[in-house]
């Protein structure tokens, strides 16, 4: 059986999407970011808790005291993508559980009143929520460029608080020239998959 999504998106959000290392100048939009997030909020989460908060980056001197957390390689290119986004997982988010969960507010104390648990989950589920942030801002005809490559406890202080978790930094925008390294090996179904 085939999919049912369109080959050319298939090809937009998957076949064809690659991580971009370099951009063009072209701006991106407020209008932009408010329709990835309108289509990817509504991607699952564990008791819809949401626990993604996403700080963009716009301004000239906030993109120079993140670039001087960023691992050297990533460095240029993210003092050039036209917009840069930080991810992080509000380890807090279960004081939203009332108004995201209203069927079991109590979900909030019964699961997540212990403040180790809440980073759990807030880690799972905010790494979940970025991967269709990845799959949105491709949706939107733009580009992504996620990183890892930080320092995560300098971007925490500079940018977020003790209650926010960096989970990664992305680079979005048109992709510039040379913008994609070659395509990297993927594992075949019969590596990934077991059948018990």
């Amino acid at each position: 059986m085939s999919l049912v999504l369109d080959p050319a998106a298939q090809d937009l959000l998957f076949r064809e999407a690659r991580t971009a290392n370099t951009f063009t100048d072209e701006p991106v939009t407020e209008e932009q970011v408010q329709a990835i997030y309108d289509l990817v909020k509504f991607g699952p989460t564990a008791f819809n808790q949401s626990p993604l908060r996403i700080t963009l980056v716009r301004s000239p001197e906030a993109r120079e005291r993140l670039v001087q957390h960023m691992a050297e390689g990533n460095r240029p290119k993210t003092a050039a993508a036209p917009l840069v986004a930080i991810l992080s997982a509000d380890n807090e988010f279960h004081e939203e559980l009332p108004q995201l969960f209203p069927h079991f507010p109590q979900a909030k104390d019964a699961f997540f009143s212990e403040r180790p648990a809440r980073e759990q989950a807030a880690q799972l589920n905010g790494a979940l929520q970025a991967g269709y942030f990845i799959v949105g801002v491709r949706a939107a005809g733009l580009a992504a460029g996620p990183m890892t490559g930080f320092d995560f406890a300098g971007v925490q202080k500079e940018f977020l608080d003790g209650d926010h978790t960096p989970i990664m930094i992305i680079n979005i925008g048109k992709p510039g020239e040379d913008a994609w390294f070659p395509r990297s090996p993927r594992l075949s179904l019969d590596e990934v998959i077991t059948t018990v």
